[in-house]
Order: C-alpha cells, then structure tokens, then sequence
C-alpha cells in the first residue's frame, strides 16, 4: 500500500493523460499572514509549475494547452499550515486547471425570440418612446 508521501512523488494524472511527476517543478516558500514563528520560519505554501511546451504530451494537447493557458502553467497553494496538504491541494488545482482547459465547450445552438418576448420588447420600447416625448419641448408650430 502506497502512503501519502508516495502518492505525492507519484506522476499526475489528468483524465486519461499522465504526466510525469518529473516535469513537474515544486517551490516551497514561507506562506504570508498571521501564524507567528512557525508562519515566517517554515516554508509550507507551495508553489507548482508545469512547462508545457517542454511536456511529453501529445502534439496536439500540448497545443491546445498553450492557446488556452500559456507556456507555464503555475499554481499555488497556502492555506494550510502542512507542506504535506499544501502539495495535495497545488497537485488537485493544477489537475482541475488543465482537465477545464481540455474540456471542449459545447457550440451555442441559435435560438430565435418567442413571439412574446418581441411583443415585450416592441411594448418597451414604445413606452420608453413616450415617456421621451413627454420631455420634449412643445413645438411652436403645435
């Protein structure tokens, strides 16, 4: 059984694509706010950059990846006081950043007004035209 420490140094995996945890860069710093001694002193907020065009994936995900992220894709993560939770958390956000950016949106299908809503819009705009009307000067020729 693998513990948490191993699941850690183990490669990402995104829906169906893995990547190694090798191309993944970590940066530990000390995370900001209160939390005294143990907040200045420790480096708990982790920092993970992924380099895409640098990437064993595919051709065209890495393309796709770069037009809808860029070149490096960077998280962070510093809420808790554990370096351990920390690296979970920037692991998940990391995963969840490129599986949307992956995900292809469905095509709009165009729709027209209903009848009703153009009898609403027309009614609109004729009482908005006379509450205009009602503002205007009285012309001399009246």
């Amino acid at each position: 059984m693998a513990t948490v420490a191993d699941q850690l140094m183990e490669d990402l995996v995104v829906g169906d694509l893995v990547i190694p945890q090798a191309e993944l860069e970590e940066r530990f710093e000390t995370s900001g706010g209160p939390g005294g001694q143990h907040a200045n002193r420790s480096e708990t907020a982790v920092r993970l950059r992924f380099r895409v065009n640098e990437s064993s994936l595919p051709i065209e995900v890495r393309e796709k990846l770069v037009s809808r992220l860029g070149k490096i894709v960077e998280v962070s993560a510093a809420e808790s006081r554990s370096q351990h939770q920390n690296r979970e958390k920037a692991r998940q956000r990391l995963a969840e950043r490129i599986e949307e950016a992956l995900a292809d949106s469905r095509p709009r299908k165009r729709t027209r007004p209903t009848r009703a809503s153009k009898n609403r819009r027309l009614a609109e705009k004729k009482t908005r035209s006379d509450v205009k009307k009602q503002r205007r000067q009285p012309s001399i020729d009246d």
